[in-house]
């Protein structure tokens, strides 16, 4: 097995705090802490991980030195993030977990993602990045793993 790892846990996934991309955030901080996270993948990215800490209002050096100090469990980071966050009411959560639900990528990307699955450009092929970057994320998978 490799000793890197695509993560998985989606985008459009929330823990009990109710606020997508922090789970997948703290599963690539985690993995990259470690030294563990698969080539191609920042701990936090410029996309929906910037866009989570920025909503949240938490420092992105500050998730990064927690995880790799403390290696915590997801409800740990959780409580930390409670803790740490400038802004974690309902109306701000909504309002990240809309704007990472409508992003979509640029066409470029889209099509580079659909090209390496083999899927079709057409009407019903996603065009929100949640989506793409799962497929995306399942296509490095077998490319790493089941090759």
């Amino acid at each position: 097995m490799s000793d890197t790892y695509v993560p998985l846990i989606s985008s459009g996934v929330a823990g009990p705090l109710g606020v997508l991309q922090l789970p997948r955030m703290w599963q690539k901080v985690s993995l990259e802490a470690a030294g563990k996270l698969a080539s191609g993948y920042p701990g936090i990215g410029r996309g929906f991980d910037a866009m989570t800490c920025a909503s949240l209002g938490l420092e992105e050096q500050a998730v990064k030195d927690y995880i790799k100090k403390n290696k915590p469990t997801y409800p740990q980071f959780e409580a930390w993030v409670k803790a740490n966050a400038k802004s974690l009411t309902p109306q701000a959560i909504e309002k990240h977990n809309a704007a990472v639900r409508g992003y979509n990528h640029d066409d470029e990307t889209r099509q580079e993602i659909l090209g390496n699955c083999r899927m079709t450009d057409d009407s019903s092929a996603p065009k929100d990045a949640v989506n793409l970057n799962n497929l995306d994320d399942w296509y490095e998978f077998h490319k790493a793993v089941l090759q």
